[in-house]
């Protein structure tokens, strides 16, 4: 069987499809964008023909599909992804799941409620570094984690504002820490732990003029997971650093890992296991590659390394085999809502903030 693959949201979703492409299992038929240029210029890659380019969201839900790719601006993210369930189709939804805690809920309903397949497309889960400590943490080489961070600088201004017309764009209502899913997915996957409760703090603005909370200088959240360890994740998309950093470092009871902050091109970090024979005064040198080097060079397709391609693969054999997805409707509510939270709390002066306990 071939299944059938539908994008809605040209711009932000273009590498995420693009895999789609690469399996016999699928075919892209269907694109939807508000922007006739942008989304005639995505088929013509994809080779779409003009019967499957839509700009109405409804007319393309109407199309011959089995899968949509939710790729639009992340306020939008929850109603397309209901309707696309509620109209038979499995989803895969870029980053984050929502913009609200009920957004969160109701998308797994109805991911429950339609009998079709939900997965949010976290694809730092799927850098090939992070792939390989999941192994080594699974097998206890760290013990228990009990700490854990991560840093996410990356300076977008230019997609906040148009520095010469003013203009505004979505991602100027999203607070930095609501953008979280990229720094703490991979962590709470490592730990196959969940939050409890969040708390944030701001440094308000100064870098960029008051016009949202998007142009907050910087967030930070602490977060206490269920089995009592606390994570804490550091935001900023508009702070002057470069190259752009994507931190992860993690301590266990038995020894601690970490990637550098060199940016992604920086392929090194460090590796401590108490007991094992290690440098004498230091760490292990270790290997952090974003991509997997076994992998074909098509897959480096989607634009991030192999992780979309993984990504992709793992989606489409759930489907086919009827397996449990790593990232499904309840992952993606509880890699999202902390975000949330972490906001509200800095907006009230750090308060602690309960995050929900999502479940099936």
């Amino acid at each position: 069987m071939t299944y059938k693959v539908g994008l809605v949201g040209a711009r932000r979703g273009s590498s995420l499809v693009q895999p789609f492409a690469l399996f016999p299992e699928t075919e892209v038929v269907a694109l939807c964008d508000l922007n006739e240029e942008r989304v005639s210029g995505v088929a013509e890659e994809l080779h779409v023909p003009d019967k499957g380019v839509y700009t109405d969201y409804d007319n393309f839900l109407e199309a011959e599909l089995d899968i949509v790719v939710v790729g639009t601006p992340i306020q939008l993210h929850a109603e397309q992804t209901v309707k696309a369930l509620n109209s038979g189709k499995h989803v895969l939804s870029e980053v984050t799941a929502a913009y609200t805690l009920e957004d969160c809920q109701r998308i797994i309903d109805t991911t429950k409620s339609s009998g079709r397949l939900y997965m949010m497309a976290e694809n730092q889960c799927y850098l090939h570094f992070i792939r390989q400590w999941k192994g080594w943490i699974s097998a206890g080489r760290l013990g228990n984690i009990h700490y854990a961070e991560s840093e996410y600088i990356h300076n977008i201004q230019h997609l906040l504002r148009d520095e010469k017309s003013g203009e505004s764009y979505w991602r100027i209502h999203r607070p930095p820490i609501y953008y979280c899913t990229h720094s703490l997915g991979p962590l709470l996957h490592l730990m196959d732990d969940r939050i409890v409760r969040a708390m944030g703090m701001h440094t308000g603005y100064g870098i960029m003029p008051e016009l949202g909370p998007g142009c907050l200088n910087m967030e930070v959240a602490l977060f206490q997971t269920e089995k009592g360890a606390v994570i804490k994740i550091l935001r900023s998309q508009v702070a002057y650093r470069e190259p752009p950093m994507h931190f992860y470092s993690l301590y266990g009871t038995k020894g601690s890992i970490e990637n550098n902050r060199g940016g992604h091109n920086d392929t090194q970090g460090k590796l401590y296991v108490h007991g094992e024979q290690m440098p004498k005064g230091g760490s292990l040198e270790i290997e952090c590659l974003a991509s997997d080097p076994s992998a074909p060079p098509e897959a480096q397709r989607g634009g991030h390394g192999t992780t979309e391609y993984f990504l992709v693969r793992e989606f489409i054999d759930a489907i086919k085999e009827n397996k449990p997805l790593v990232i499904d409707a309840v992952k993606a509510a509880q890699w999202t809502a902390p975000g949330i939270c972490a906001h509200e709390s800095a907006m009230n002066g750090g308060q602690w903030v309960e995050v929900p306990h999502y479940t099936w």
